[in-house]
């Protein structure tokens, strides 16, 4: 399969702290050291003629309400090409420490609303990657009955917008089941650099790079 994005294109990558993954604030040469450095240093090392431009705006402890709430400034502002969201796990996380909850049909309605946006003012292709858990420690196992619904909004969300989609919850599931889970990500949400690279790689084989 051929890479699907096009030459001299801007890609952007959107989420929470698995994305920003302690990214610059300054210097958007500075992807951070997570899965979005790890796409842009593989795509420039095998497409280095397609001139590819790649910015990450992940904030930690984002949930979809937030993005919605920076979605001029932290994205059509900056006029992408390409729209790459993992949004989620702290619509669940919040239920659960805080007693916060995001109903999910609020997490759909504002995620809806964010890739309108993304189709109606730049018409950029979007990629939509998964919210996952893994089930460390213990207490994450009780996360799916609030996360299960949030990932099939987000499925139900790729159709509609023919979106390219990346199934991490899956991923990371079968990927637990060859080594500990723990091993990908130590408090079964935040990766583990070998938990960064199998995003890495499933994003870049969704887009057809490898």
């Amino acid at each position: 399969m051929a890479l699907a994005i096009q030459d001299k294109a801007t890609i952007l990558f959107q989420g929470d702290s698995i994305t920003d993954a302690g990214r610059s604030r300054t210097d958007d040469a500075q992807l951070g050291g997570g899965y979005a450095n790890c796409i842009a240093t593989c795509c420039k090392t095998l497409f280095p003629d397609k001139g590819l431009r790649f910015i990450n705006r992940g904030i930690s402890g984002n949930r979809a309400k937030d993005l919605r709430a920076r979605w001029q400034a932290d994205c059509l502002d900056l006029k992408p090409d390409w729209v790459s969201i993992m949004i989620g796990i702290n619509d669940t996380w919040r239920h659960y420490d805080s007693n916060d909850p995001t109903p999910a049909d609020a997490y759909e309605r504002d995620y809806h609303f964010i890739l309108t946006q993304v189709k109606e003012t730049l018409g950029a292709r979007l990629i939509l990657l998964e919210p996952f858990v893994l089930p460390v420690p213990a207490d994450r196992k009780k996360w799916r009955e609030d996360l299960d619904p949030k990932i099939a909004a987000a499925r139900r969300l790729a159709v509609e917008f023919q979106a390219i989609y990346v199934p991490l919850d899956g991923i990371f599931a079968a990927a637990a089941c060859q080594r500990p889970a723990a091993e990908w990500a130590g408090d079964g949400v935040h990766p583990s650099a070998a938990g960064h690279a199998l995003i890495a790689r499933a994003w870049l084989e969704a887009v057809g790079a490898i």
